[in-house]
């Protein structure tokens, strides 16, 4: 397992491959590099030592020498840990964690205790996608995740940071195929091939798919899913690149809902097989993405770059699930409203929201490159980011299907009526951005980056009524100052401003429903990072303050028809200590990273929410690893990893109430068995949760409902990778 340090400092971390072109920030590669050996072994290095991650923008300017905390993991350590969806991130950095993941379902992330928002904090190549969606990794060559300071890249986001996912490109030639099989059901096939055409190798196309059938020891969820994706490019004269790529992804599968308190007592860890959505009329989860991408990069005169990227993203949801939620009579009164009845009965609600349809659209025009202004080198890159989102939707069935159980041995029926209406959303957004990373001395750097948004918003109820619209214009600048007392160690400083837009639900009972409101944040952090050859580290302190929201009212109620305005209520404040450390010890390579986070909750108008930690937010972090050559068997590594979370608590004005600290072992192996003319066959294996350990992993607070997910118990997963 490699975490941020093994990366970011070993030379421009989060990098793309070489070859393929650069997001607006990057410049591109002017001739095609040679095609690599089919045998070559993938590693998890970086690539390019002129290239930069996206989500840092400046430039050719090595990760390992800016002020930013951020990690990029290849595809052959995604491979090699196991990690299949997004979620799997949770298990590779002790500042990434789960917000809400389950089986059937798209991914929510946790970064420094702030939930990511999935329409604004999640990056293809650069450009913001929407991901309310399962998006696949079977067609990526890494995953980028900065931690804080996302305001310079994204006008709307959550502080805690980015994910951004890098498209498989064609910058070699490839033959590879991968079997793998997965303890309860799983099992799938993946081809991958590239080829670079023409007399020099102008031309390049890559093609990736994937089928597999989802299955998992947890009672019905067995589903499907297939990945079809291409990849083409032209290096023409002059430098200039054209890429043009699609993908078509499709998942169908039973999502399994949380469980939660029963009366006032926290139960104990629930058999991770059962499916509280396992009634006769369950329906599986549906979700299905379009997605292409065009980028054009052109050299220019005196070193600079232009960039124009576009992508446009299409999903279709049809969301399904007998949903277990409090306990309610047929009037809709609740008692408890939050959790279980003391006994395990519960409410099953009968949700299914069919046919939604989303639209994602972005074009990215940058310039970026090198100048002398004011007797000093500045590296420049500025541009302008348009955005489009849209939202079509269905009315709904919502509504109360029967009293079952927390055991799941209940079944009950359901006349699945539409009845309640859903919201149709447009967002437009305009950006304007500007960053400047400036020499001041030999070792001394000033980084400078401003972005201005335009935002606007419009809603309406799917029967017409409640509309409304919103529209604001605000500048997140960020400012960082840099020391770099020994090559490739630095020390650093910086200070930026975050905005993200929160909606106020379209329900009745809401004075200014569907309207938006900015919650801005501010964040500073100080830190120091070293690269060495076999030594790689950071240590970062950082202070996050973000405005809060709620429904406010003397007497606010659900039941009661303009009784609460959505309004702001305080603020979150996350202050933590983040520590990175990768060793290479001979054969032996020892890696992890650390997370001491100090959240709370301040200014609320409701006394009893101040001073309390924030729900499912955990105090500390710990996730280590280590990997082992045994020379006696050339080709053979052996693996161990230990991810250790501490307690978290349940209800935002009751920090009493928590679940405790649990502590994860997984163990992998590889070996590599070279076959004739440099081909080779991968055989790999890991084992998740070894110990068995049967903890509560997570435990949200969603809909002012308490959920409770457990650790998935012991699995065992086989895969076979044959390079030709």
């Amino acid at each position: 397992m490699a975490y941020a340090a093994l990366l970011a400092c070993a030379g421009p971390a989060m990098a793309q491959p070489s070859t393929p072109p650069k997001p607006a920030s990057q410049a591109p590669q002017t001739s095609p590099a040679a095609p690599a050996p089919q045998a070559a072994l993938d590693t998890v290095t970086i690539t390019g030592r002129h290239s930069t991650p996206a989500v840092s923008g400046f430039g050719d300017q090595p990760l390992a020498t800016t002020p930013i905390p951020a990690t990029r993991y290849g595809e052959a350590e995604l491979t090699e840990q196991g990690v299949t969806r997004l979620s799997g991130l949770t298990g590779l950095h002790a500042s990434v964690s789960d917000a809400y993941n389950t089986t059937g379902y798209w991914d929510y992330l946790s970064v420094r205790g702030f939930l990511l928002d999935n329409r604004f904090n999640y990056r293809r190549d650069g450009l913001p996608v929407n991901a309310e969606t399962s998006l696949p990794l079977a067609n990526k060559s890494g995953v980028e995740v900065l931690r804080g300071s996302s305001g310079i890249q994204a006008g709307t986001s959550a502080p805690g940071g980015l994910v951004n996912l890098l498209v498989k490109r064609p910058d070699r030639d490839l033959t590879r195929f991968h079997l793998g099989w997965a303890e309860g059901g799983r099992v799938g096939a993946q081809a991958d091939v590239s080829r670079r055409l023409g007399e020099a190798g102008e031309f390049g196309l890559r093609g990736n798919l994937l089928v597999e059938r989802l299955d998992t020891p947890t009672q019905n969820t067995r589903g499907l899913r297939h990945v079809a994706a291409l990849a083409a490019d032209w290096r023409g004269p002059g430098g200039s690149l054209l890429e043009a790529e699609v993908e078509h992804s499709r998942q169908r599968q039973p999502s399994v809902p949380g469980f939660s308190l029963l009366g006032n007592r926290i139960p104990s860890p629930a058999d991770p097989r059962i499916n509280l959505n396992n009634q006769a009329w369950s329906q599986p989860v549906l979700l299905q993405g379009d997605t292409a991408s065009l980028r054009w990069t052109q050299p220019l005169e005196a070193g600079w770059t232009f960039v124009a990227h576009g992508m446009t993203q299409r999903l279709k949801n049809d969301d399904r699930i007998a949903f277990p939620y409090g306990l309610f009579d047929a009037s809709y009164n609740c008692n408890p409203c939050d959790r279980y009845a003391a006994n395990g009965d519960l409410t099953l609600w009968d949700f299914r929201s069919e046919n939604e349809r989303r639209r994602s659209d972005a074009l990215d025009l940058g310039v970026q490159g090198k100048a002398q202004l004011a007797g000093l080198p500045h590296q420049l890159a500025g541009g302008l980011l348009l955005t489009r989102y849209q939202q079509r939707m269905q009315p709904q069935v919502y509504d109360i299907a029967g009293t079952g159980n927390a055991s799941g041995a209940v079944q009950v029926t359901t006349t699945a009526t539409v009845n309640d209406q859903n919201t149709h959303r447009d967002e437009r957004s305009s950006e304007l951005y500007l960053r400047d990373a400036i020499r001041l001395a030999p070792q001394w750097q000033a980084w400078l980056g401003l972005r201005h948004t335009r935002l606007q918003r419009e809603s309406v109820r799917t029967d017409g009524s409640r509309a409304s619209d919103y529209s604001d214009s605000f500048t997140t600048p960020w400012l960082a100052l840099s020391h770099e007392w020994a090559p490739q160690h630095i020390v650093f400083a910086s200070w930026g401003r975050g905005a993200e837009s929160d909606v106020a639900p379209n329900r009745t009972y809401v004075v200014n429903r569907g309207e938006a409101v900015l919650a801005r944040s501010r964040q500073w952090e100080i830190g120091a990072k070293g690269s060495q050859r076999q030594r790689n580290w950071s240590l970062t302190y950082f202070d996050i303050q973000r405005a809060q929201t709620a429904n406010l009212g003397a007497a606010c109620s659900s039941s009661t028809p303009d009784s609460c305005t959505f309004t702001f209520d305080g603020l979150a404040h996350h202050r933590g200590l983040e520590g990175e450390l990768s060793q290479q010890l001979g054969p032996l390579r020892l890696e992890g990273s650390a997370l001491l986070l100090r959240a709370r909750r301040e200014g609320s108008a409701n006394p009893a929410v101040n001073g309390q930690r924030p729900p499912n937010v955990p105090e500390y972090t710990a996730k280590a690893g280590a990997s082992y050559t045994v020379a006696s068997l050339p080709g053979l590594t052996l693996g161990a990893a230990a991810v250790h979370e501490g307690g978290r608590t349940l209800l935002p004005t009751d920090g009493q109430l928590r679940i405790p600290a649990w502590t994860r072992l997984d163990a992998n192996a590889q070996w590599q068995q070279p076959l004739a003319d440099q081909r080779r066959l991968t055989w790999s294996a890991g084992i998740t949760n070894l110990a068995n350990r049967r903890a509560w992993r997570e435990a949200p607070y969603q809909f002012e409902h308490i959920y409770l997910f457990p650790l998935p118990e012991r699995s065992l997963r086989l895969g076979l990778q044959i390079d030709l």
